[in-house]
């Protein structure tokens, strides 16, 4: 439920704060006053299209941000949440900004967010219907949709998708082994002959380092015995200047001087210390320079198997390195296609019970469809008696294509069909229904499949084309939706303003150079002038006070009874620390 909206220099809105309250809401206001423009900032925050042109003339960006309690939020919405990891409590916060720009940023929770997310959130927490969106309601995924909401089939339509992609997988699986199977002999035959030629090189793993360094280190054997040579010679092998005589003869000249001042005895161990250092570097010196000395042949064995990695590599359009992976890929793929025949029977074997399972499945959901379909023709039909269109008829065709593939969502066509008029057959709801019939036909389908809904619902001008007794009955249905739930409408009608249990008024003031538009919320007396105003014509007479306060008392009249009946009214929420 939507429990506090912010908008901010939108279109000719410079700023709005309303707090929201359950039931039935509806806006009222002069024609251009600018009611509609709330129903489009509402669109902005459910993820609807935006540029710069919803931004007010002069400012750098405009804003919309809602709050929505979620203590009754439908499980859908809890769930999605989840997913997002978004969840942070018992509100929800929805903010949409666009730039002067075009620019536009999206934020839940506090969160930036693709506007794509905000859209997914949007369309679980709004619901909006205006002079476009009806038209969904002609869509057969949206009929689909709204059959298997007010018969509460989401679960097992969830079970059916669920085989659906166990069988596609299997499906999937199973042709791709046909495929491999019809060049099999040709794919095993070179498979085959590749994991030969590789496992044949025997090629361990860091070998290719290991011969790249030892390729290096025989290329230049002849400067490193050299130096080699010269360094072994600084150190022990030299007669004349070698280290290792040299600090000898300061460890003896050292020792002799110890006796006479205890101080030098600090020194000698670590002259002691560098005198096997020095023995022991000139050791391994000498070790190394006999290992240069190998036989000439060994370098051009580096160098052969050097070359017959780096031509399998080229082969195989892998570096050197990876030859080793490459072997062992290419090993699982000749294993799996060895084994092909018997994993094609296996999935072949699993192909027709899952493809069972499903039409199983499938089936259980097309006849609770049927069943459903049934109840839902003869309650929209019901209420479209006193929607003005006495004597119509309403039908929802589930149909089953037995050659189709099957389908996530199931076997059924859904296929909503009406006539407006007594002994004319039904016929599809896109090509019979005007404008007006399809907005009430879409009001009575939201309040027959609104049971147990709590998501904030918005109708703009839903009363188009009515007038009279309809428009009190079409105020009567709002209401009730409202006392499940919340509904905001934009109305013309004073029957549909009386039945509301809060009243807005939309007023547009301008003082010649800019223009702007303000809401307010009506006490009673208000409500009865407005009422007033929107019976009588450019003077608002007593007579129209009076029809005004007599229709607010009917009203009221009719909710008492409705309450000690079926309906309970909605509760105003706790005062909101501003």
């Amino acid at each position: 439920m939507l429990t506090h909206l912010q908008i901010r220099d939108f279109a000719i809105i410079d700023a709005v704060e309303l707090e929201l309250r359950p039931g039935l809401t509806v806006l009222t206001g002069e024609t251009g006053a600018g009611k509609s423009i709330l129903v489009d900032a509402l669109q902005l925050l459910a993820g609807g299209r935006a540029g710069a042109e919803v931004v007010r003339h002069g400012a750098e960006r405009a804003e919309v941000s809602g709050t929505f309690e979620l203590t009754k939020a439908p499980r859908e919405l809890n769930q999605w949440l989840e997913e997002q990891s978004l969840r942070a409590g018992g509100e929800l916060t929805v903010r949409r900004v666009v730039g002067s720009d075009g620019r536009s940023r999206a934020y839940l929770d506090g969160q930036s967010v693709p506007v794509q997310l905000l859209r997914e959130a949007g369309n679980i927490l709004i619901d909006i219907h205006g002079q476009h969106e009806f038209q969904s309601l002609t869509r057969s995924a949206a009929q689909r949709e709204l059959l298997d909401g007010y018969a509460s089939l989401t679960e097992l339509v969830g079970q059916v998708g669920i085989a659906h992609r166990v069988w596609l997988e299997l499906l999937n699986r199973t042709l791709d082994l046909d495929s491999k199977a019809r060049d099999r002999d040709a794919k095993l035959q070179l498979l085959r002959y590749q994991v030969q030629e590789l496992q044949a090189l025997q090629l361990k793993p860091e070998e290719v380092d290991g011969l790249a360094e030892e390729h290096g280190r025989l290329a230049n054997r002849g400067r490193l015995a050299e130096g080699t040579q010269s360094a072994l010679g600084e150190l022990y092998e030299n007669e004349a200047v070698r280290a290792h005589a040299g600090v000898s003869r300061a460890l003896q000249a050292l020792r002799a001087l110890v006796a006479l001042d205890g101080k030098l005895a600090a020194v000698l161990p670590m002259l002691e210390e560098a005198s096997i250092q020095v023995r022991e570097a000139a050791r391994e010196l000498e070790h190394y320079r006999e290992s240069l000395d190998v036989d000439a042949t060994r370098q051009q064995e580096v160098e052969r198997r050097l070359a017959a990695i780096e031509e399998l590599a080229r082969k195989h359009r892998v570096p050197p390195a990876q030859l080793t992976t490459r072997t062992a890929e290419l090993g699982a793929e000749l294993e799996a296609l060895e084994r092909a025949d018997t994993d094609l029977a296996a999935l072949r074997k699993d192909l027709g019970p899952a493809l069972q399972g499903y039409q199983a499945q499938a089936q259980e959901l097309s006849g609770k469809r049927m069943a459903a379909a049934r109840a839902l023709a003869r309650d929209i039909s019901a209420r479209m008696q006193t929607l003005g269109m006495a004597g119509g008829r309403f039908e929802a065709d589930v149909i089953q294509d037995g050659n189709s593939e099957p389908a996530q969502h199931g076997i059924d066509q859904i296929e909503f069909r009406v006539t407006a008029n007594p002994g004319q057959p039904p016929r599809a709801l896109a090509k019979v229904a005007s404008g007006g019939e399809l907005a009430r036909l879409s009001l009575a389908v939201q309040v027959s499949c609104a049971a147990g809904e709590t998501r904030c619902m918005v109708f703009d001008e839903v009363d188009a084309g009515i007038g009279g007794a309809v428009a009190e009955i079409v105020g009567r249905e709002l209401r009730a939706l409202g006392a499940r739930g919340q509904v905001l409408c934009v109305t013309h009608l004073p029957q549909v303003a009386s039945q509301a249990h809060h009243h807005l008024r939309v007023t547009k003031l301008t003082d010649g150079r800019t223009t702007r538009t303000t809401l307010t919320e009506l006490s009673a007396d208000d409500r009865v002038e407005e009422l007033a105003r929107m019976l009588g014509g450019i003077e608002v007479t007593s007579k129209a006070r009076e029809h005004a306060r007599d229709m607010l008392a009917a009203a009221t009249g009719e909710a008492r009874k409705d309450t000690s009946d079926t309906v309970r009214q909605p509760r105003p929420p706790a005062a909101r620390r501003r």
